[in-house]
């Protein structure tokens, strides 16, 4: 087996995904390695400084080893979408085909993937008089109702959504509601243009398996110092950039609601569900060829066969 890198002309981006802790950075690493280039976290919360530890931003060897882009590039305060993210990645693929060939993407953030690979629609600014009226829904009568409402509005989007968070359930009803269509039709029905070729992998692994590195992982993050930086972050808890999986149960320590084993209990199984959610979400996509991570020499080998091919 030939695993060296062919003569192509295409410009090509390497999209490495699939569920959190299944071992994407890893993989990444060695793919940019053997191709001599770099790597574009698609990671929606990866780009956040102050939340590494929870978020498991590549470790310091992996940095070092392999130059990475989108990481820590935004403070928590900043207001960050999946259009935005679009738009500089673009911007940034642009200047990195000026003298790499193959770029590495990595991440597990299906939606900013799919916007750099097919293109998004401008999504509109909010109402802030609806967003008042949704908001006090959700304080009076809980996420329930918002829930069923979008289910009722948009059926499509309400399938891959993440409908433990009240934010995005919320944003999706603003759209919803102010423009009377489906959030779910603010997304491209047709591919934006891209002067560069896309090849997609998929990783995964057997449900204790991945399930068993979940919980090691989480039990690393706290190792590490996971409730101290949620502690420093506390009173900033309202903040979407930290409405996520491991801060909130720790504010929810922090606030008296869990102990500090039912709130790591409760980090391990929304990390499981969460995992579990995103391989959903990938797998309607038929163009992913899925391997598990251990099997780099199959991973290179599909690359290149699909370089040589010139077709997704």
């Amino acid at each position: 087996m030939n695993l060296s890198q062919p003569e192509h002309s295409k410009k090509n981006l390497v999209i490495i995904s699939g569920p959190t802790a299944v071992g994407k950075t890893s993989v990444a690493v060695k793919i940019a390695q053997h191709f001599h280039t770099e790597i574009i976290s698609a990671d929606s919360r990866q780009l956040y400084r102050e939340i590494k530890i929870g978020t498991a931003v590549p470790s310091d060897d992996e940095l070092a080893a392999v130059k990475h882009h989108m990481i820590g590039t935004l403070s928590i305060h900043d207001s960050y979408n999946a259009y935005r993210f679009e738009t500089d990645v673009i911007k940034l693929l642009n200047n990195l085909f000026l003298h790499k060939k193959t770029v590495i993407m990595a991440g597990g953030s299906g939606l900013y993937i799919d916007a750099v690979c097919n293109g998004i629609d401008v999504i509109p600014d909010p109402d802030p008089e609806l967003r008042i009226q949704l908001n006090r829904a959700f304080d009076e009568k809980g996420i329930t109702p918002l829930r069923n409402q979008l289910k009722l509005l948009d059926p499509e989007y309400y399938a891959s959504a993440d409908i433990a968070n009240h934010k995005r359930i919320i944003r999706a009803l603003e759209v919803c509601i102010s423009t009377g269509k489906p959030y779910s039709a603010c997304l491209k029905k047709n591919k934006a243009p891209r002067d560069f070729h896309v090849i997609k992998i998929g990783l995964n692994r057997t449900r204790n398996e991945l399930n068993s590195r979940i919980n090691e992982r989480v039990d690393m993050m706290i190792s590490k110092g996971l409730l101290e930086e949620a502690k420093q972050l506390y009173s900033y808890k309202t903040l979407n950039s930290l409405n996520t999986v491991g801060y909130r149960e720790l504010f929810r320590y922090c606030n008296g609601q869990y102990s500090f084993d039912e709130a790591i209990e409760k980090i391990k199984t929304n990390t499981r569900r969460y995992a579990k959610k995103q391989i959903t979400w990938f797998m309607r996509d038929k163009n992913i060829k899925w391997f598990h991570p251990d099997d780099t020499a199959g991973i290179l080998e599909f690359i290149n066969s699909k370089m040589h091919m010139g077709k997704e």
